[in-house]
């Protein structure tokens, strides 16, 4: 168990370091995107960054943003990040391939992105509502 002292030191430190972090300067903890491509798909965005590390490495950041409603019916960004370093290219690219053509061996090639969504409104549109007006009243009597 770590005494108040140790546990104060480690705060200190970790406050020092998002303070640090967030001075505006690039001193090697956010590193300069140098390549950067959008990727808008239905309620998600990813970001593909490409960075450096402090030996001048490439490496890429994916990033997956999606907008959420809290039940106060506010909204927050909620996002997730990968970090992929240049040694794992090869196996990430040879494993994504591979999953990619099994999805597509179990249930064909995808659909693009426009036709999935006159899909997702067509099916959505044959989808019974659940409006009192849309049933018929029938009366005991009439049966």
């Amino acid at each position: 168990m770590r005494s108040n002292s140790e546990k104060k030191r480690r705060h200190d430190f970790f406050l020092f370091l998002s303070k640090y972090k967030n001075m505006g300067e690039n001193r090697g903890y956010e590193r300069e995107e140098i390549y950067s491509k959008v990727v808008k798909a239905g309620k998600r965005t990813y970001y593909l960054d490409v960075r450096t590390t402090r030996a001048e490495d490439h490496y890429l950041t994916i990033t997956e943003s999606r907008r959420q409603n809290n039940s106060d019916g506010s909204s927050f960004v909620k996002k997730h990040k990968i970090f992929l370093y240049k040694e794992d290219f090869e196996n990430f690219r040879e494993g994504l391939d591979d999953v990619l053509k099994f999805i597509e061996d179990k249930q064909g090639p995808p659909p693009s992105r426009e036709a999935y969504e006159e899909q997702r409104t067509e099916e959505n549109d044959l989808k019974p509502s659940s409006s009192d007006d849309d049933f018929t009243q029938i009366e005991f009597e009439d049966l």
